[in-house]
């Protein structure tokens, strides 16, 4: 039994579990900002587009 705590003890494998789950979360949140960033700014040119467009007086020229 004492063994088996002495190398339960010194395995670092929970630590390295550890540090790539808060990584992870890390580069999630740092996508979903960026996402919600991205898409406000789509978004508000989109409706200036759709303005623009609405608002333009078709010419004809020949």
């Amino acid at each position: 039994m004492q063994n088996f705590m002495n190398a339960f003890i010194r395995d670092e494998d929970g630590a390295v579990t550890v540090d790539w789950v808060v990584l992870t979360a890390a580069i999630v949140g740092l996508g979903i900002a960026v996402l919600t960033s991205v898409s406000n700014g789509a978004e508000q040119m989109a409706e200036n587009i759709e303005t623009e467009l609405n608002t333009a007086v078709p010419t004809i020229t020949f």
